[in-house]
């Protein structure tokens, strides 16, 4: 039934792109691999505490909270006349050089400064390739395709799972056998086929004029009359032809060089137009209310609630003293869990009011905090209950609430997008997401420093999760902004009829 499936698809799409597709989205999954060296590096190698740790993470994943801005690039810069192509080698050539200078200059990765700017720019190129694939699946799912968009999706969304799952799995245990630039040199086999695979591309010229479509319509017969005319003066040899074909040629090239730059200022003055036009779509469309509102409410919902994930996997391995292979096998379990409550959600909650699917969820979130609450003050051990379990349980039970999140998330923002700019704006969207999830991993860093938490040092950590304990619940307080009557499934109201005064 795969095998079918896959062959029917690639007599839709062609094999080269499902291939391209497959390749980025596993690319994507498989980074885990090896941002798993990458905290180790900092850990073990700077010697840098947890809130630094944190910061420079949160900082060097900046470049995911600003997508919209290549997407828009993207469509209204064409690169030779070519959208995505260009754009495409660009992204990936960012993603590809800053692994090999860290896995071959160790200067530059043991210098803190150079460390952030280079990760910044892999997350940058990583940001900006995800952005251009989603505009290339969307095209190619247009008019009599529309059927197979589903089926698309789901294999990216499959290929990024199974990349997660072989990232996590492999990172760990290669932590435990190679050296930490081993791994990032590995690692830049994948962005090295997937430039290679660029090549697999063909793509259509834009449908901005280039100079060359600036030129007269009689330009081709102007120039075989100039060239006849420019032979027989040279047959002739006479001078006062010669001058007045010269002082011809001289003003026709004058004109030529005229529609040149009429022709390149023709293609800015298109490319400036483009890119106001969308910019302005953009923002008159996020400031109305039916939009703004809800998604105010999830960019609340990560900046009330400090992220101490990266304090915790300091914990996890100076406290506890758990393996580099245990801690890869807990995230494995974890993108299962995500998987797991996809089909939970789908199966039982995507009827229920989505206010009451995001309440349940941060109860969830609270819920899990106390597990961590448990394990730091080690009232686990007076149960005889390991460690492991409790690391185990935690991250599965976690990533599947997590996504009972995402999933309202990413269903509302689908029936929030004005047709016409519907990428863009949902490339919004998603940048507000994880725009939170950075000011999130920024708050937790400082509120870490504020605690005086260090890698010697976890005594106020407890003080730490009962204040992220406490604001998960914080969130439900604006659950007002999100439309009453929405559910998990695409509503039969209109949007602004889900915020009509009945029904909020």
């Amino acid at each position: 039934m795969a095998i079918g499936w896959m062959r029917r698809m690639g007599g839709v799409f062609g094999a080269s792109f499902l291939w391209l597709v497959s390749l980025i989205y596993f690319t994507q999954g498989f980074r885990s691999f090896v941002w798993t060296a990458v905290s180790y590096q900092m850990k073990d190698i700077l010697k840098l505490s947890p809130s630094v740790s944190q910061f420079i993470l949160s900082a060097a994943f900046f470049p995911w909270s600003i997508k919209p801005v290549y997407g828009i690039i993207s469509d209204c810069i064409p690169i030779y006349g070519c959208k995505r192509k260009p754009y495409l080698v660009i992204a990936t050539v960012l993603s590809l050089f800053p692994w090999l200078v860290l896995g071959m200059t160790s200067s530059l990765r043991s210098s803190l400064n150079f460390l952030t700017a280079l990760l910044t720019l892999q997350n940058l190129g990583s940001a900006m390739a995800d952005v251009v694939i989603d505009a290339m699946i969307a095209e190619a799912v247009r008019s009599e395709r529309a059927e197979f968009a589903g089926d698309l999706q789901s294999l990216s969304w499959l290929m990024m799972a199974v990349g997660g799952i072989c990232g996590n799995l492999l990172g760990g245990y290669a932590l435990s056998s190679l050296q930490v630039y081993s791994i990032f040199l590995l690692f830049s086999i994948l962005p090295s086929i997937q430039l290679l695979s660029c090549v697999l591309i063909k793509e259509v010229s834009s449908e901005i004029p280039g100079i060359e479509e600036q030129k007269p319509k009689n330009y081709g017969q102007w120039k075989l009359y100039s060239s006849s005319k420019n032979s027989l003066g040279n047959a002739s040899k006479s001078g006062p032809l010669r001058r007045r074909n010269r002082g011809r040629n001289h003003g026709q090239n004058q004109i030529i060089s005229q529609e040149n730059v009429n022709g390149k200022e023709s293609f800015y003055l298109r490319c400036y137009e483009s890119l106001r036009s969308a910019i302005y779509s953009l923002f008159h469309a996020f400031k109305k209310p039916l939009i703004l509102r809800p998604m105010a409410w999830f960019f609340l919902s990560h900046v009330t609630v400090p992220n101490l994930s990266t304090v915790m996997f300091y914990y996890q391995t100076e406290v506890l003293h758990l393996e580099p292979s245990f801690l890869g096998a807990s995230r494995v379990i974890g993108w299962l869990s995500l998987m797991v409550g996809t089909y939970i959600y789908n199966r039982f909650l995507k009827r229920m009011k989505l206010r009451r699917i995001l309440m349940l969820a941060h109860i969830g979130l609270g819920v899990i905090n106390l597990v961590d609450i448990v394990l730091v003050s080690r009232l686990n051990a007076w149960f005889s209950i390991e460690d492991k379990y409790m690391v185990l349980g935690g991250s599965a039970v976690a990533d599947a609430i997590n996504q009972f999140k995402l999933m309202p998330f990413l269903i509302l923002s689908g029936q929030l997008c004005p047709p016409g700019i519907e990428g863009t704006l949902f490339a919004l969207f998603m940048s507000i997401n994880n725009l939170g999830s950075t000011v999130s991993s920024f708050y937790g860093a400082a509120l870490a420093s504020a605690l005086h938490i260090s890698s010697n040092s976890f005594d106020n950590l407890l003080y730490g999760l009962f204040i992220q304990l406490f604001s998960a619940f914080v969130p439900l307080v604006f659950l007002f902004l999100i439309p009453k009557e929405a559910t998990g499934l695409a509503s039969e109201k209109s949007p602004v009829e889900l915020f009509s005064p009945t029904s909020s």
